[in-house]
């Protein structure tokens, strides 16, 4: 019996890859802010130098399996790679501008609802949620109502800031269902190495043809892009990938929800930016009703698999 079901303590290696998982993917937000460069310039090279640094992995323990993606056995896997790319470039295209718009705590905590929108889909492609799952979608979604109506006395730019965090968690549930799909053929390395190129080829278009200025930019930008690839992007993705393999997705879903508080606290350290008060309340509901569906998902994926256990 693994760790996953025997109900043991999380080995202190696993606490230590989820405690720097979580603090790498804080980051993100506030270092978008940070950055003094537009967001989809930001994305771009995000994710063109998170396919750079994979490429040598890529073309090179993993060249048969890119190959079979591509053009072989496994293209099927390989076509809802590029159908995860696009939809990661919207992700990217709609929730980096609202972090730059808008507050960096608002901003996360909306796009963190993805778990409601996965159900959603799950309940679209006939897997309704469970009675505790459709609790969480509303109190979710009240929260995140509570949040926006909040921020319509601010100002418009605010509420399209929270409108394109919302647009932003709605693309990466889209692109989580498609990458289900490619990750049971593909590898990780393979998976990540060919969505993030396309995102990137995505992106850089839209830059281009948009008149988005692509470089030039300061020193402190550069070192927040970096810090960028490095963190969020790389560090954050495989810590959370090694603590799959040690402990529940339950309880790595939960922990990512600790990215609100910590960028919120990150946000208030580097920029002196914090959530308006009147925001709060919907966010703290919103954050309750997103760990409701997350256990609620689970609860019933145990009970589905009860019943095959016992024949």
């Amino acid at each position: 019996m693994n760790m996953r079901s025997s109900g043991q303590p999380i080995a202190p290696l696993t606490v230590l890859a989820l405690v720097v998982a979580v603090l790498a993917v804080s980051s993100s937000g506030p270092l978008i802010a940070f950055a003094s460069a537009p967001a989809l310039a930001v994305a771009f090279w995000r994710n063109g130098l998170a396919s750079v640094a994979l490429t040598p992995v890529a073309l090179g323990p993993r060249r048969a399996e890119v190959r079979d993606a591509i053009r072989g056995s496994k293209r099927r896997a390989g076509v809802f790679c590029l159908l995860a790319g696009l939809a990661l470039a919207a992700h990217f295209a709609t929730w980096m501008p609202s972090v730059q718009l808008g507050t960096v705590a608002t901003s996360t905590a909306l796009v963190a609802t993805q778990p409601v929108w996965q159900g959603l889909i799950a309940a679209w492609q006939g897997r309704r949620p469970s009675a505790t799952g459709w609790a969480g979608i509303v109190l979710a979604v009240a929260g995140a109502a509570w949040a926006t109506g909040a921020d319509v006395g601010v100002s418009g730019q605010a509420v399209l800031a929270d409108v394109l965090a919302v647009l932003g968690a709605i693309f990466a549930a889209v692109y989580t269902a498609l990458g289900e799909q490619a990750r049971s053929a593909l590898s990780t390395t393979t998976y990540t190495w060919i969505c993030y190129g396309v995102c990137a080829v995505l992106l850089v278009i839209v830059c281009l043809v948009g008149g988005i200025r692509l470089s030039g930019y300061d020193g402190r930008t550069w070192a927040a892009i970096l810090a960028l690839v490095a963190g969020a992007q790389l560090l954050g993705h495989s810590m959370f990938n090694y603590a799959l393999q040690h402990t529940t997705a339950t309880t790595v879903s939960v922990l990512i929800l600790l990215e609100v508080p910590g960028a919120a606290l990150l946000a208030r350290l580097w920029l002196g930016q914090s959530p308006r008060p009147g925001a709060l309340p919907g966010l703290a509901l919103l954050m309750a009703g997103v760990a409701v569906v997350v256990l609620g998902a689970a609860r019933a994926n145990r009970r589905a698999v009860a019943p095959s256990l016992a024949d």
